[in-house]
């Protein structure tokens, strides 16, 4: 079988490992101690931690170019793509407000928040789908050329990037008011990563990868590890001018995340499909949504019915700091988090149970 009529393992595992990632990094055991590579950055850089969720959005895009293409390509009208496809976004956003709402209602001290992760994937989603089946490459390099030049035109053009200042935040604000993720205290400005402008860039990201999925598929091994280097420069060059900036998608950071993305895509391709390496994560990414909304729901009831804490100081913490240090400790309670989670996804594809929104 060719590319075009396949499911890449390696796609799967790349997706898979992004997921496993997601849940590491969300889902520390104490928030006050987490290693510095597995935190964000507080505003400005980019940590490890950073690249996770451009990586996700990145394999979006890819994958549209390996499953909604081919499929037109085959005779399948693309109305009927595109309304699936319509569909399947809006129930990934749903299902993002649905758990912030969740959260809000049950968990003490959370307030309702209206963006979110899987919301941005569903909007990202859906438009990328538009893009794969109604426009030529050339458009939608075109359109990733204009997205980033026009959002770093915006970002000048109103001012300040700093925190609570910039168009972004600011857009938030009159947008969402305090239903977003962050709020000032001192001036109740509110600001949201996955809120509304700053998911114009974040669109451009997984457009990358409908591109180098197209790449992929006819099998431009060079010309993918060429793109992903020049993107990294690109990308590294450019934060002189513009910061790398996760919470605000910056285009220097949509070309640095891209281009690490699309190394790892190459490299997962060469080593997985090419030289029978062991697709690892491929469970994960099988059940990628499922994996990540059900972890998001499994950290609400947690401290919600009052578990976690008394969970984290028995299991974990009160033996392990003594021993290692609070970091430690913290870090073994989100591996043994995901580990959970491995052997969950691990039984849904025995059972080949899987959640397909």
């Amino acid at each position: 079988m060719t590319l075009s009529s396949k499911r890449l393992a390696s796609l799967d595992a790349l997706r898979g490992c992004t997921v496993a990632a997601m849940l590491l990094v969300n889902d520390p055991g104490d928030w006050g101690h987490v290693f510095t590579p597995l935190d964000h950055s507080p505003w400005n850089g980019c940590t490890p931690t950073d690249l996770v969720f451009p990586f996700f959005l990145f394999v979006v895009g890819v994958s549209c170019a390996l499953s909604l293409v081919p499929r037109h390509e085959q005779g399948v009208p693309p109305a009927g793509l595109m309304r699936s496809a319509l569909w399947r976004g809006l129930r990934i956003l749903a299902l993002g407000v649905l758990i912030n709402v969740l959260a809000w209602w049950w968990m003490p001290g959370v307030h309702l928040r209206f963006p979110g992760v899987l919301q941005r994937i569903g909007v990202c989603f859906a438009i990328t789908a538009a893009f794969a089946l109604y426009t030529k490459p050339r458009i939608q390099w075109s359109a990733i050329v204009v997205l980033l030049l026009g959002y770093w035109g915006l970002l000048l053009a109103s001012g300040s990037l700093d925190r609570w200042v910039n168009i972004v935040s600011r857009t938030d604000t009159a947008v969402f008011g305090h239903f977003v993720y962050l709020i000032d205290p001192a001036t109740q400005r509110g600001h949201d990563p996955e809120g509304l402008l700053s998911t114009l860039p974040s669109i451009a990201t997984a457009l990358l990868g409908l591109c180098m999925g197209s790449w992929l598929r006819a099998d431009y091994k060079k010309a993918l590890m060429l793109a992903g280097v020049v993107m990294v420069m690109l990308g590294y060059a450019w934060s002189f001018v513009l910061p790398l900036n996760k919470n605000l998608w910056t285009p220097s950071f949509v070309l640095w995340t891209g281009g690490w993305a699309t190394l790892a895509l190459v490299l997962f391709h060469v080593l997985i499909d090419q030289h029978d390496w062991p697709a690892i994560g491929r469970r994960f990414g099988v059940n990628a949504i499922a994996a990540y909304a059900g972890s998001e729901l499994m950290q609400i009831v947690l401290p919600a019915v009052g578990w976690q804490d008394p969970i984290y100081q028995h299991v974990f913490a009160g033996w392990i700091t003594p021993l290692a240090g609070p970091y430690i400790a913290s870090l073994a309670y989100a591996v043994a988090f995901v580990a959970v989670w491995w052997v969950i996804v691990g039984v849904m594809d025995r059972q080949r149970w899987y959640v397909k929104l």
